[in-house]
């Protein structure tokens, strides 16, 4: 990353009381950025440090548009969503509302403002959907099927459609499970198990423990989120294009909550409620295309990242 670049630019961020966002807009300020940051009407005032705050949602066109009007707004990162695969399941408007509406409205605002010139979007390792073939790349159809899926494959098309329709300097990140301080998601297994061990009680597992996923730690998302803005910014071949991000070490469920559990010295067995699951059974990335044409590389292992983690939330759950 080149700290000088981001000295005094004029970054809006979306989202940015969430676990990306909070993360992100960290980073961007101690680097210099010059921060605006969207925070939904109903995040407590204290949520927010760093930067000038905004109240509102990504549902408002005329608000995103005096955003990057007023601020003079060069980068955007549009990292908003409804998060819950549950709460998408169970109620998709809101989620479609959100993940989508939100999405074309962000860039609509961008379209209409001179000043703009780079836009991250957040997509999703669950954009692709499911694949008989693993790991995910770049060139494999988006073919999700269920509604947070589906929310964030739409969002995904529709910054491609941007970028070649109207010239829109964006990007697109696909990550795989977030994790890492600050998530008070208590259904996440990453945090779930932490507060589970920090109280004395057994971790809980819904599923059988096989289902697979990419686990990408928070502080490295937050990095790569800021390369891929650079890089960018400087070349405007990239536009359009979208970029898987992992560390290629692909867990299960089981395996990532024992790996907790050695790293918290405990011998507290996981409760394995093999619940019936509509989720897909195997997901992980390549960033193959991410290594060579930006240049990147995590920062973090999956045990020193989840090293982090357990220490941030023992801070937080003593207070």
């Amino acid at each position: 990353m080149n700290v000088a670049f981001w000295q005094d630019r004029r970054v809006f961020v979306t989202g940015a009381t969430g676990l990306l966002g909070g993360w992100l807009t960290k980073r961007l300020y101690e680097s210099g950025a010059s921060l605006v940051c969207l925070v939904h009407s109903r995040e407590p005032t204290g949520r927010m440090e760093q930067g000038t705050s905004v109240r509102g949602g990504v549902e408002d066109l005329d608000l995103l548009q005096r955003i990057l009007g007023q601020y003079e707004i060069d980068t955007v990162f549009h990292v908003a969503a409804q998060a819950i695969v549950g709460s998408a399941t169970r109620d998709p408007v809101p989620t479609f509302e959100t993940n989508v509406r939100g999405t074309w409205n962000v860039l609509e605002a961008c379209r209409r403002s001179p000043k703009v010139r780079a836009v991250v979007v957040a997509s999703s390792d669950k954009a692709y959907g499911d694949h008989e073939v693993l790991p995910y790349t770049e060139d494999m159809p988006l073919q999700a099927r269920q509604p947070y899926e589906v929310s964030k494959s739409c969002a995904d098309l529709i910054a491609q459609a941007y970028a070649h329709s109207y010239d829109l300097p964006v990007a697109i990140t696909r990550c795989g499970n977030f994790y890492g301080g600050g998530d008070m998601n208590w259904n996440r297994v990453v945090p779930g198990t932490i507060r589970s061990v920090v109280c004395g009680e057994r971790p809980v597992i819904r599923s059988d423990g096989h289902f697979v996923r990419d686990y990408f730690y928070i502080e490295d998302a937050a990095a790569a989120y800021m390369l891929l803005a650079e890089r960018l910014a400087c070349n405007p071949e990239l536009k359009g294009q979208a970029f898987n991000f992992s560390n290629e070490n692909r867990t299960s469920v089981l395996d990532l909550v024992n790996l907790i559990l050695r790293k918290m010295d405990s011998d507290l067995l996981p409760v394995v409620q093999n619940q019936p699951s509509k989720e897909i059974r195997s997901q992980y990335l390549s960033a193959g295309l991410a290594r060579r044409i930006l240049g990147w590389a995590p920062m973090f292992t999956l045990e020193e990242g989840l090293e982090r983690t357990i220490a941030w939330y023992r801070q937080a759950l003593r207070q």
